[in-house]
């Protein structure tokens, strides 16, 4: 009687804990880690190399200890400054090095890990593979799972990529600032498992996830404009804020991890009870339905109504950012002084006029930089539409192949006009100058952020596969400009980047040549990704 009430009893509940719920992970890590064996060395190279390279240039720049502590001088009463890049708790190079690159390496941290979580989790289940993969022996928390430990595997590599690069300026700090950086990169993780649990869409997740993480990024701003010592209660509510007052290089604070720690634990259990209590590729938000009625009639209609949100978002990032990089320019002049090798910086990087204009220059082009990966993201929604089967339907009417793609690609390219314009009014606003000379220098971006899409175009009209490829393109030309002059690489690998050949605007000369250039190779692009994309067959899977 025993043996039978114990063979009819399930030896796991559908929400229980049991191996049932696991089973498939490592095999489903292993396929996550084998399908971004280059998306995350990638990643993880970059926000490392940003890191590491600091040092040498900082060096160079503040290589006297009364320079060091000039600069702690000059944050302190610089709240715009403050909100950009956080306090200064050190002198010593360690310490710059987290200033100047702490806040942002946690951001690049976050942004890779919720794109690599909800790659794994809510892209499966939209693109019908998870699906498939559950038919099996799979546990209903196993995708998740394996998508948080292919999270970890990558800021794990991060933290110690940091720590070995930059243990020569202290063993301590060089720890600290790694486990940090992968802290901020594990709550973004957990917060990205989360989010896929209510949204059907992973378009809208990815948003949603990084709109939470540019959230904790203005709260650490605001705090940090109020006070000069990381203490506002902003700044604490901010995982961000955690990693600023980790105080790297500056008399560690250790138990700040055990902050990460507890984040990244709560958020974690809360994904997987929400992940246990839903179907497979449903979520605790579904999507509306749609209108009785098609009210869609054109193809640029349906990739306007696709992308239109992307569009809003891109926009009032713009918008804000134009504002804060305004706000910062006005104390430009006070950050370098007397510093030779940073007015040198930044002259490279903006022009051989005025410092004032030299900064503002620099500012955009650091958005037009930007705006390249939002081109990019844009374009790539062509490859998204035809690899998730959604494209096929449309293609199967009266609508033609490359009206279909003419409708993304105009909003690709017309958004960035958009997006610069906005950028460059947030400038002038934030700066308190008249528009018509930054808005003037946005438009001149222009040509090199459409020569970047139209690479897109060409290498999704040759081969879905290769489409991908484009943002490696966009990374390089943002990491390129950002941190090419400080590290004094030669002119000729600077102009490897199409932003290295426009003209510095405003303060310099405006010259037409690189722009038409850029336009025509543009135009030459465009053409040939066009044809290759007409002629080749449409991915089936």
């Amino acid at each position: 009687m025993t043996a039978v009430t114990s063979a009819a009893r399930p030896p796991a509940t559908v929400r229980g804990w049991g191996s049932r719920q696991l089973a498939g992970t490592w095999p489903l890590l292993r396929l996550a880690l084998r399908r971004d064996r280059v998306v995350i060395p990638l990643w993880v190279g970059v926000v490392a190399l940003m890191v590491v390279s600091m040092p040498g240039s900082l060096e160079s720049v503040y290589s006297t200890a009364a320079e060091r502590a000039d600069v702690i001088r000059q944050m302190a009463a610089n709240g715009s400054l403050r909100a950009t890049y956080g306090p200064v708790f050190s002198d010593s190079l360690g310490g710059l090095v987290a200033w100047r690159v702490g806040a942002y390496a946690g951001v690049f941290a976050g942004i890779m890990s919720l794109l690599v979580v909800l790659r794994h989790t809510r892209d499966e289940e939209e693109s019908g593979r998870q699906e498939m993969l559950s038919a099996g022996m799979v546990g209903r928390r196993a995708p998740l799972t394996a998508a948080l430990l292919a999270a970890l595997v990558a800021n794990a590599a991060l933290a110690l990529l940091i720590t070995a690069g930059l243990a020569g300026q202290g063993a301590p700090g060089a720890l600290a600032l790694g486990f940090g950086t992968a802290g901020v990169g594990m709550v973004s993780a957990t917060t990205a498992a989360i989010v896929a649990q209510f949204t059907e869409s992973a378009r809208l997740a990815k948003g949603l996830s990084g709109g939470l993480l540019g959230a904790t990024f203005v709260l650490r701003a605001a705090g940090d404009s109020s006070v000069d010592d990381g203490s506002s209660v902003l700044t604490w509510l901010s995982p961000i804020g955690w990693l600023e007052n980790l105080r790297a290089f500056a008399g560690e604070r250790w138990w700040v991890l055990l902050l990460f720690t507890a984040a990244v634990a709560l958020q974690g259990a809360a994904a997987y009870e929400l992940a246990g209590r839903r179907d497979v590729g449903m979520s605790f938000l579904p999507s509306r339905p749609g209108p009785a009625t098609g009210r869609l009639g054109t193809a640029g209609a349906l990739a306007w109504r696709l992308q239109r949100g992307s569009v809003l978002g891109w926009s009032l990032g713009f918008l804000a950012a134009g504002a804060a990089f305004g706000g910062v320019t006005k104390g430009a002049t006070d950050l370098v002084g007397d510093n030779e090798r940073t007015r040198e910086i930044i002259e490279r990087m903006g022009g051989q006029s005025g410092i004032t204009d030299a900064f503002l220059a620099t500012m955009v082009g650091m958005l037009g930089m930007v705006a390249a990966l939002y081109v990019v993201q844009s374009v790539l929604r062509l490859h998204g539409e035809e690899t998730s089967q959604r494209a096929e339907p449309v293609l199967a009417g009266a609508v033609g192949r490359l009206r279909w793609a003419c409708g993304h690609l105009l909003i690709a390219f017309g958004g960035a006009v958009l997006i610069m314009l906005l950028g460059g009014l947030g400038l002038a606003a934030g700066y308190g100058r008249s528009p018509g000379a930054i808005l003037g220098a946005c438009l001149v971006q222009l040509p090199a952020i459409w020569s970047i899409g139209a690479l897109a175009v060409l290498l999704y009209g040759v081969s879905p596969q290769l489409a991908p490829g484009a943002w490696a393109v966009a990374g390089a030309a943002l990491l390129l400009g950002w941190i090419g002059p400080a590290l004094e690489l030669p002119d000729a690998v600077l102009d490897l980047s199409p932003f290295g050949h426009l003209p510095k605007l405003p303060g310099g000369e405006m010259a037409w040549t690189p722009v038409l250039v850029l336009t025509a190779i543009t135009t030459a692009l465009l053409a040939a990704g066009m044809a290759a994309f007409r002629r080749r067959d449409l991915a089936t899977g």
